[in-house]
C-alpha cells in the first residue's frame, strides 16, 4: 500500500517535489472547507477522501483512493444541498430541523439508487459502482472512475461541431439498453445532456452523474439545474409528471445537438412555437426515420411522446413495423397524379421513390421537425419558363412570448422568410438573453426578406452610487443624471454646520455610496435645510 501522505488528493500519484502535482497541477496545499470531509479522512476502512470536486442537488462528489485495490476512485457523499450542513469538527451531515423527515425518504431514495446501479455494473453506459455504505449518518457510492470527455466536447473539437449519423448511431445506440434496464428498475435519469453523455478511453459513451429522482425538477427542496433545450417541459413547475419520456426528450436532444450542430431550442419557448428546424444542407445527410424519431422523441407535452425506450429504438433502427405504421398512416396524403408521366417503366419507379419521401416528409412534420428547403431532396424537372410573384409574411410575436436569440435562431423558417439581425440593450424589466424589442410589430404583413431588427436584452445595467457629501444638489444632481439615474431630494435639519442645499456628510443618498444600483433607479438625496431660528419674537402686553 502506498504512503497516502505522499500522494496528490486529486490524481493519486506520488508527488514528486512540493505541493503542486506535477501530473494534473492539483495544489495539495489548497485548503479544505469545513462544510465538506477533511481529506485523508478514511471511510469503510479502505477508501481515502481526496480532493473535493463539486456539490451538486443530492451529493458531493471527492475525488478518492481504494488502499485494498490500490487505484484512484469517485466517492459520492449523499449531502442534500440547501438544506444540510457539517458542523466544524464532525463528520456527520446535520440536516436542518425543517427538512428531516424530507431528508430521510431523499437519503432512502439515495441508498436505493446506488444499490441498483451497483447491480447494473454489466451495463455498458453505466459508469461501474463498486460499493455503497452508510457512514457518518449519510450514505456513500464509490464509482469507478474512467477517463473521458464529455460528448459537447467531443462535438466541438470536429470541424463542423457536429457529426454524421452512421458516427451517432454507434455512440447512440448502446445508451438506449441501459436506460431501458434504468426504467424498468424504477430509475429516470432526468438529466441526460451532452455534458452528461461521456466518451471514455475504451470506446464506450456512458451516462453521468445520476441523482435521486426527487432532484430532477423544480419543485424539490433540492437543488436542480435546468439545461435549456434538454430539459423536459414536466421539469418545469407545471401539471405534468416525470417520466420514462422524459429520458427519451433529453436523450433525443443530444441527438439532435450531435446531427444538426445547434442546441435545441428550450421547452418552454417550444410551447408557443412547437417547431425544431434542420437547415437542408444538414437535413440531406440525416435519414427521414431518424429525423422522425426526433420528432416524436422531442414532443412538448410527455403523453404525445414517444412512451417507451424499446419503441424509441424501433424508431431509430427504422423497423419494418414503424415503416409499414407510416406508410399506412400518411398514405392519404399522396396523389399519384401530381407527379408527371415522363415514361411508363421509369414512372412506376419514380413514383415509388417520391411517394416513400413524401410519406416520411409528411411524417416528420407531424413529428415537428421542419426542414428548411426540400428542393434538393426531390429534384423537379426544369420548368420552361419563370414567373415572379410577390409573398407577404406576418411578423410573429417575438417579445411576448419571451424568446431568446439562441430560439430566433434554431427557427429555420423565420430566417428563409424574413432577414433578422440583433442589437443589445440594457434593460431593467427584462432579464439578461430575452428579447423585449421588435422593429416590426408583431402581426404585421410584410414581404419576404424584410429586415427585422431585434433589440436582446443585456439585462440590468448598474453603476455605483458616487460619494456625494457636502456637494450642492445641483452638482449631485448633475452627477447622477449623467450616470443614468433618476433624482429626488428631502430636505433635513440643518444645526447651523452645514451649508445649506448641500448633500448631507454621512448616508446622504439612498441607495448609499458605494452600492451598486441599476441605471433608471430612483435615487434620493438628502439635503441640508435652511438654518432654523429658535428665537420667538417678543410678545406684545394687552391692556
Amino acid at each position: 500500500m502506498k504512503d497516502i501522505d505522499n500522494l496528490c488528493l486529486n490524481c493519486f500519484k506520488e508527488l514528486r517535489e512540493g505541493a503542486v502535482c506535477a501530473e494534473c497541477g492539483y495544489d495539495n496545499d489548497t485548503q479544505s472547507d469545513s462544510m465538506y470531509l477533511e481529506p485523508k479522512t478514511v471511510l469503510a476502512g479502505k477508501y481515502v477522501v481526496g480532493a473535493f470536486r463539486e456539490h451538486e442537488s443530492d451529493a458531493v462528489t471527492y475525488s478518492g483512493y481504494d488502499m485494498q485495490l490500490d487505484k484512484k476512485i469517485i466517492i459520492r457523499e449523499f449531502y442534500p444541498k440547501g438544506i444540510s450542513s457539517r458542523l466544524e469538527g464532525s463528520r456527520d451531515i446535520h440536516i436542518r430541523q425543517k427538512f428531516v423527515a424530507q431528508a430521510d425518504n431523499y437519503k432512502k431514495s439515495f441508498y436505493k439508487l446506488w444499490t441498483t446501479l451497483e447491480k447494473m455494473h454489466s451495463l455498458s453506459a453505466v459508469v461501474p459502482v463498486y460499493d455503497v455504505f452508510e457512514e457518518n449518518e449519510t450514505v456513500y457510492a464509490i464509482i469507478e472512475h474512467l477517463e473521458c470527455i464529455p460528448l459537447r466536447e467531443y462535438l466541438l473539437r470536429n470541424e463542423n461541431g457536429y457529426i454524421q449519423w452512421d458516427s451517432a448511431r454507434l455512440m447512440f445506440m448502446p445508451v438506449l439498453t441501459t436506460l431501458e434496464n434504468l426504467h424498468a428498475n424504477g430509475i429516470i435519469h432526468g438529466s441526460i445532456t451532452p455534458d452528461n453523455l461521456v466518451l471514455c478511453r475504451d470506446g464506450k459513451v456512458r451516462l453521468r452523474p445520476f441523482t435521486i429522482q426527487e432532484a430532477t425538477d423544480i419543485t424539490s427542496a433540492l437543488e436542480f439545474n435546468f439545461c435549456d433545450g434538454y430539459t423536459a417541459i414536466e421539469q418545469y413547475e407545471n401539471n405534468h409528471k416525470i417520466c420514462p419520456a422524459t429520458d427519451i426528450y433529453a436523450f433525443s436532444a443530444c441527438i439532435y445537438r450531435a446531427l444538426a450542430g445547434t442546441n435545441p431550442p428550450s421547452a418552454p419557448s417550444r410551447e408557443a412555437n412547437d417547431k425544431l428546424m434542420i437547415p437542408n444542407s444538414i437535413a440531406e445527410t440525416i435519414p427521414m426515420h431518424v429525423i422522425k424519431a426526433i420528432g416524436n422523441g422531442m414532443q412538448i407535452y410527455p403523453e404525445k411522446r414517444i412512451k417507451s425506450i424499446a419503441e424509441y429504438r424501433e424508431f431509430l433502427d427504422a423497423a419494418p413495423a414503424v415503416i409499414a405504421k407510416a406508410a399506412n398512416s400518411d398514405a392519404e396524403y399522396i396523389e399519384e397524379e401530381e407527379y408527371p408521366d415522363i415514361n411508363k417503366s421509369s414512372n412506376v419507379k419514380s413514383r415509388v421513390i417520391i411517394s416513400v419521401l413524401v410519406v416520411l416528409i409528411v411524417a416528420a412534420i407531424a413529428a415537428g421537425i421542419y426542414i428548411v428547403q426540400f428542393t434538393d431532396l426531390v429534384k423537379k424537372p426544369e420548368q420552361t419558363t419563370s414567373t415572379t410573384q410577390s409573398v407577404n409574411y406576418e411578423v410573429p410575436d417575438f417579445v411576448t412570448n419571451g424568446y431568446t436569440q439562441v430560439d430566433v435562431e434554431n427557427n429555420g423558417a423565420w430566417n428563409e422568410q424574413f432577414t433578422i439581425t440583433f442589437e443589445y440593450d440594457y434593460s431593467t424589466d427584462v432579464e439578461q438573453g430575452i428579447i423585449f424589442k421588435q422593429n416590426v410589430a408583431a402581426g404585421e404583413s410584410v414581404p419576404a426578406g424584410s429586415d427585422i431588427v431585434l433589440t436582446v436584452s443585456r439585462g440590468i445595467q448598474t453603476e455605483t452610487i458616487p460619494e456625494l457629501s457636502g456637494k450642492t444638489l445641483e452638482e449631485a444632481t448633475k452627477i447622477l443624471e449623467e450616470l443614468g439615474f433618476k433624482v429626488s431630494s428631502v430636505e433635513v435639519y440643518n444645526d447651523g454646520g452645514h451649508t445649506p442645499k448641500t448633500v448631507k456628510s454621512s448616508y446622504g443618498s439612498a441607495p448609499a455610496a458605494g452600492e451598486e444600483a441599476a441605471v433608471g433607479e430612483e435615487v434620493i438625496l438628502q439635503i441640508y435645510g435652511e438654518v432654523q431660528t429658535t428665537t420667538e419674537p417678543a410678545s406684545e402686553n394687552q391692556d
